[in-house]
């Protein structure tokens, strides 16, 4: 299946209480989070949005996008949303890419290897890793939208891995990100001060 089109949509629809602030906000290597997380997708995609609301969320310049669901839905909510989103604003493509705004490592070639293993049945692709998997980094059929949106209004089904036993998905391992000193899982992502304080120090390692 041949693949030419494939949009992205960072989620950062989280509340960040473990992080005590807004994480995606936070310092690494001296830029936001979030900046590190734009700066490692949008070469793997033909555009970009942002899922969140909020007024800090205006400053990155991305188109947002935000949860068509009331309440905070968890991820399945943001993914419906880009699903809604790039059928109107990108009706040539079939699927989109997915990235958390907490995790700033991911492959550089994460798109190019998920799309890879698109088939013609609709599946999700998915990330994994030292034998997890890592649904929130994906490659969603925008053609299963109206299935999630009915999934979705029942306020029991909010598990993205309930949501994936609907419908064949595809598991594409990564092996981990080497530096000089020491190796990080690619979907290291940060929920806390300490988690932060781990990613400064591996960011530190890759540019010794």
């Amino acid at each position: 299946m041949i693949v030419s089109d494939i949009p992205g949509l960072i989620l950062a629809g989280g509340l960040s209480r473990r992080m005590g602030t807004n994480k995606v906000l936070s310092p690494l290597g001296g830029k936001p989070l979030m900046s590190h997380v734009i700066d490692r997708v949008t070469p793997q995609v033909t555009t970009l949005a942002l899922n969140a609301s909020e007024s800090w969320a205006d400053t990155f310049g991305l188109p947002l996008v935000p949860d068509t669901k009331a309440g905070h839905a968890g991820p399945l909510a943001g993914i419906l949303a880009g699903m809604r989103h790039f059928e109107r604003h990108a009706p040539q493509a079939t699927h989109f890419l997915t990235v958390p705004a907490d995790s700033p490592f991911f492959p550089a070639d994460l798109a190019a290897r998920l799309i890879d293993h698109i088939t013609g049945e609709n599946a999700i692709v998915i990330a994994a890793s030292t034998g997890q998997v890592h649904p929130v980094f994906g490659l969603w059929p925008i053609a299963i939208a109206d299935d999630l949106e009915a999934w979705l209004g029942d306020d029991r089904n909010r598990r993205i891995r309930s949501f994936l036993a609907r419908h064949p998905t595809i598991g594409v391992s990564f092996p981990p990100i080497e530096s000089l000193t020491t190796s990080i899982d690619p979907f290291f992502n940060i929920n806390t001060p300490d988690e932060l304080v781990t990613a400064e120090t591996f960011f530190k390692s890759m540019s010794a």
